[in-house]
């Protein structure tokens, strides 16, 4: 009776045994899910922070790439107006272009007004003027540098002074902004950038023509 009894408590030790190295292997594998769930989580988490910091730095890098290319004056079709960057020729007046996006139309300010009778389209007219070019600031044409007024009929010149001249009086001063299709698209003259948009302040000297033409590359029509 003591044998069977010591065997029966072996074997009691024995089941217990097992089931605490079963018990044992069933937490170490809860253990080992909890873990691999935190690093999962754990990942997600550094990825979505890299994407936001990714989505930043992309932006501010574009923001970057936009002020420099604006500061450097990029140039061609459609690139923004900027200030004028070249030294007047003595005597011209200052040309106020309208900093930014180009304008689709053709642009009239009054900068002074004239006195007497108004120009008429198709008059001929005797004028003063200074040409910039919207994507660069560059004067490319100014009749201040040759010394002596421009004149001509309105015919023979460019639509957007065709357009923008008729109303002015003796001794006013006009702002033109005449965009590429207005002035020379694609085929202008040497000195001006292809479909450039043009700004001129131009001044009246008198209506009729002079005993002087001078019919400029910079305001007649290129053939």
């Amino acid at each position: 009776m003591a044998s069977k009894g010591k065997g029966a408590r072996q074997q009691a030790v024995r089941r217990a045994r097992i089931a605490a190295a079963a018990h044992a292997a069933e937490r170490q594998k809860r253990q080992k899910r909890i873990t691999a769930i935190g690093l999962a989580g754990l990942l997600i988490v550094v990825l979505a922070v890299g994407a936001v910091v990714a989505t930043a730095h992309n932006d501010s890098s574009n923001k970057a790439s936009s002020i420099a290319n604006t500061s450097s004056g990029s140039t061609g079709p459609g690139a923004p107006c900027v200030t004028m960057a070249d030294a007047l020729p003595a005597g011209a007046p200052y040309v106020p272009v309208q900093v930014g996006p180009p304008p689709a139309q053709l642009v009239t300010q009054e900068l002074r007004a004239g006195t007497g009778p108004a120009v008429q389209p198709g008059d001929s007219v005797v004028v003063n003027y200074v040409g910039v070019a919207c994507s660069t600031g560059k004067i490319f044409d100014s009749s201040y540098s040759r010394g002596q007024p421009a004149s001509f009929a309105l015919s023979d010149v460019i639509p957007g002074w065709q357009q923008g001249i008729p109303g002015m009086q003796v001794g006013g001063q006009r702002l033109l902004g005449i965009p590429p299709n207005l002035a020379y698209g694609a085929n202008p003259p040497p000195g001006i950038a292809a479909n450039e948009t043009l700004w001129f302040v131009v001044e009246l000297e008198s209506i009729g023509a002079s005993s002087t033409t001078d019919t400029t590359a910079a305001v007649t029509p290129s053939t």
